[in-house]
């Protein structure tokens, strides 16, 4: 009886460490693609704007808001829109000052993570203009 105990224990506790193992085993996480549109889509460098608006069509419930960027940059602040769906806010300046940012079309991409930990993207291209308002003019 000795003899079968010890070897249960045995087979129990090389059972229970290759299951402590397997449960260290990283879990893959998943990119998945998101419908985001842009606001202004003609971004004036010459401008006063202030915000930069991405609608998007992810729940808001689901977004990591610690994650979310636009080209790198960190929102300023979110909320969510009528339909539940997260809408995030950039200070337009720092979009304007990015480094590879061109006059002519320019693509902005938003990346996130969710609450689950799975990974996001969408983009749109903007035209970027460099014209001073009618209303500045000297």
């Amino acid at each position: 009886m000795a003899k079968k105990m010890k070897s249960f224990c045995l087979s129990f506790c090389g059972f229970l460490t290759l299951s402590l193992l397997v449960l260290q085993i990283p879990v893959p996480c998943y990119a998945f693609d998101i419908e985001i549109d842009v606001s202004p889509n003609v971004l004036n460098i010459q401008s006063k704007s202030t915000i930069v608006t991405v609608h998007t069509d992810i729940a808001y419930k689901l977004v990591d808001v610690e994650t979310v960027s636009l080209n790198g940059v960190d929102m300023d602040w979110w909320k969510y829109d009528d339909r539940g769906n997260f809408v995030a806010k950039f200070d337009s300046d720092k979009i304007k000052k990015l480094d590879d940012l061109i006059i002519g079309d320019y693509t902005l991409t938003l990346t996130g993570d969710t609450t689950d930990g799975d990974t996001f993207q969408g983009s749109q291209e903007i035209m970027v203009i460099d014209n001073i308002p009618a209303g500045r003019r000297d």
